[in-house]
């Protein structure tokens, strides 16, 4: 049974639709902050926010358990992302749920901007009629810049070009092409685009590029006149530099439903006639409410019970029927890396260069390489190591990770090798599937071979000469010790030189009998490995 942890108000719907999948436990504690926070998250796989619950580093360190955050909205700046990563949990948010709502908030503060909707309303209320004060700008035939062509920039901008505006857009990501079927002109320079702008609207993520992204210098290269909308993310454009561009003239407006400071309190942008607030409310339709927290709902039972990542902001985003291919290739690779990583000690570990070839060189190898990391590392780190952070552990240890590609088949449908650099040597170790489930090390430095890829591994290196597999048989049988399989390679194809024999063992071997089997002149090394037995699921579900 997967617990899922519900801290701030969820839509109905979306409560309903957890409730009701089965292995499921629902825990709703809205407004859990603190020590308890902390508490409720280490009995939790799974927890569901918007942006009340903050989950910072402190509130992530030591969580063992839980195993994916799911953020009811877009933004995630009230997650600690790095700390996230760090401790192995998986980031996801909504983008689709609330990109109607935004996309129709940001027209609606645009158009009451052009046209002073509010100040005009209020003087009517108070009994004036002033009419040519009020006068406005009309939207048709003006350019609307689009900062961020993501699912919500691209709404809006669809709706300026239904009102007759021109549309120009920044995005490094977007492509050209995309950008003309969306009758976008596209710039890749900012601040060649800003003085052609009667209106700037911004759709990014709030992060360490985009914070302060419009500031006094942008603002002064924009049009005299010029309003500016941010119903994304309090901070992307400088407050303090909207306010003076407003005292000055240069701006004629502008309109926030977001600040860096919720609820903003007595901010001076609020005493500016020319300016339009309102507190935060780009997602607050009902439909979009309820379209987010089913889609956050869906989210996190798709990844509990089917190990489907989708929207992921940590790692790659994979469907669950990718999911449900991949995983015993993911499983090879995990196995690898931990065969490898006990064959070399774990010690000094310097580089890692993983080949692909055949079908596997098809499939998202990139989630494959970070299973085959995280063997790897297991037993050398203290860190709960998974695919979400294995990659950024690598890294902050140096240890660089490559990997190519040929869907060439060789001998196998689909080959995995991995070749570990340490400070005193390298190891090479590769992989197949026969069938859809069996799990073979086909390689072992320069021999091939065909073991198990399970339980206990018996590696003794040796002379190829006759009568040493008898002896090794008698010695594990005198010490009671069961081999279950056994595969040999030899360097080249005639008797009498290097060799390996992987032998699959029932249970331990006492380290008397390990002493044995080094004693014999042709035996020239010998290790014990041991990896999950068969059929046992991977560490991270």
């Amino acid at each position: 049974m997967y617990r899922v942890l519900i801290t701030d108000n969820l839509a109905p719907a979306g409560l309903e639709l957890l409730k009701a999948a089965p292995d499921i436990d629902v825990v709703e504690r809205p407004g859990l902050k603190g020590a308890d926070l902390i508490a409720a998250l280490q009995e939790s796989d799974g927890i569901i926010i918007r942006s009340g619950t903050k989950l910072t580093a402190d509130v992530l360190e030591g969580q063992r358990r839980l195993r994916a955050i799911v953020r009811a909205g877009v933004g995630v700046d009230n997650i600690d992302l790095a700390a996230a990563t760090r401790q192995g949990i998986i980031v996801m948010n909504t983008p689709a749920g609330n990109t109607i709502s935004t996309a129709e908030h940001t027209l609606a503060m645009m158009l009451a901007l052009s046209r002073n909707i509010v100040p005009a309303a209020e003087s009517l209320k108070a009994g004036r009629w002033e009419r040519k004060k009020f006068t406005g700008t009309q939207l048709a035939g003006k350019t609307l810049g689009v900062i961020g062509l993501g699912r919500i920039g691209m709404a809006v901008a669809q709706r300026a070009r239904g009102l007759d505006m021109n549309v120009v857009g920044y995005d490094p990501f977007l492509s050209e092409e995309r950008a003309r079927e969306a009758g976008i002109s596209l710039f890749r320079d900012l601040d060649e685009m800003l003085p052609r702008c009667d209106f700037l609207t911004v759709h990014t993520h709030l992060n360490d590029e985009t914070r302060g992204m419009i500031g006094a210098e942008r603002i002064a290269r924009m049009k005299p006149g010029a309003r500016i909308i941010n119903c994304a993310r309090g901070g992307i454009v400088d407050e303090q530099a909207v306010y003076d561009a407003l005292q000055s003239g240069h701006l004629a407006g502008a309109a926030f439903d977001v600040f860096v400071n919720e609820p903003p309190g007595e901010h001076p942008l609020l005493s500016c006639p020319n300016f339009l607030g309102t507190p935060h409310l780009g997602a607050s339709t009902e439909e979009a409410q309820e379209l987010v927290a089913v889609e956050a709902a869906e989210i996190m039972i798709g990844y509990l019970t089917r190990g489907e990542i989708r929207y992921a902001v940590n790692m790659i985003p994979v469907s669950g029927e990718e999911m449900a291919a991949l995983r015993q290739f993911l499983n090879l690779g995990y196995r690898l890396g931990l065969l490898a990583s006990q064959l070399s000690g774990g010690r000094g570990l310097r580089a890692a260069r993983l080949r692909y070839r055949g079908d596997v060189a098809k499939r998202n190898t990139r989630l494959i390489s970070s299973a085959f990391v995280t063997g790897l590392l297991t037993a050398a780190l203290e860190d709960n190591v998974n695919i979400v952070n294995a990659e950024m552990l690598a890294q902050q240890r140096g240890i660089h990770v490559e990997e190519t590609k040929s869907t060439d088949t060789g001998d196998f449908s689909s080959l995995v090798t991995a070749t570990v650099e340490t400070d005193a040597d390298t190891i090479t170790v590769a992989g197949t599937l026969f069938g859809n489930e069996f799990l073979r090390l086909v390689r072992l430095g320069p021999f091939h071979l065909d073991a198990y890829l399970d339980g206990l591994l018996l590696i003794y290196r040796h002379r190829d000469v006759p009568g040493l597999i008898g002896y090794i048989g008698s010695v594990l049988g005198k010490h009671q010790v069961n081999i279950a399989h056994m595969a040999l390679g030899r360097e080249r194809s005639e008797p009498g030189g290097d060799a390996v024999a992987v032998l699959n063992l029932d249970n331990r071997p006492s380290e008397e009998a390990l002493a044995e089997i080094r004693k014999h002149p042709e035996v020239t090394g010998v290790q014990l490995a041991e990896l999950p037995p068969a059929g046992a699921p991977m560490p991270w579900g």
